[in-house]
């Protein structure tokens, strides 16, 4: 909760990471918020207040992910929407401002967003939700130990610095500092 919160303020990109995580967190736990606050929180957190908040906040997940049917895979509509505006930024940077770094960025990425896709059978998923599936998947194997060869991690690389840039620019486009009509 504390850390969605941090993250979504400071990178969007890292919230979006988390939030996978605590999407995948609550289904590990089969929607059970008791086991997840005896055994997560609890142990990290002594304050009654905040073990409360924490309650209330995944008992909030739950309930909107079962109600949005997001219980098995997927995510839930708050998430499906900053994917949404990332995809359209990334539209906008690409296109219509036509940003040189960006642009250098995402040439390089492109291969490997386009490997993992067909590797993931993920072709209709578009480019910016497969670099965040790439991360995540990637997140998920090193916690199970895998190792990756030197092209494999110069591909996630490059996925993740075309991420934090279009991050970036979403923070600015959040702050209204972000002028498409003059980039």
């Amino acid at each position: 909760m504390l850390i969605a919160r941090r993250t979504k303020e400071n990178n969007i990109a890292e919230h979006v990471l988390y939030m996978f995580q605590i999407e995948d967190l609550i289904r590990a736990n089969n929607f059970d918020s008791d086991t997840i606050i005896h055994t997560i929180i609890e142990p990290q957190i002594k304050q009654e207040e905040l073990i409360a908040e924490y309650r209330q906040w995944y008992d909030g997940l739950i309930k909107q992910m079962k109600y949005e049917g997001v219980t098995v895979k997927g995510h839930i509509s708050e998430l499906n929407e900053i994917l949404m505006e990332l995809l359209l930024l990334h539209n906008t940077l690409v296109n219509i401002m036509h940003q040189a770094k960006y642009l250098e960025l995402f040439e390089k990425a492109l291969p490997a967003l386009k490997d993992f896709q067909k590797k993931s059978n993920a072709a209709n998923i578009n480019l910016v939700e497969v670099g965040f599936n790439a991360l995540y998947s990637k997140l998920i194997l090193k916690l199970k130990g895998q190792a990756f060869s030197e092209a494999t991690e110069m591909a996630f690389t490059h996925i993740s610095e075309m991420l934090g840039y279009l991050a970036m620019y979403y923070k600015k486009m959040k702050k209204g500092e972000l002028n498409f009509a003059n980039n």
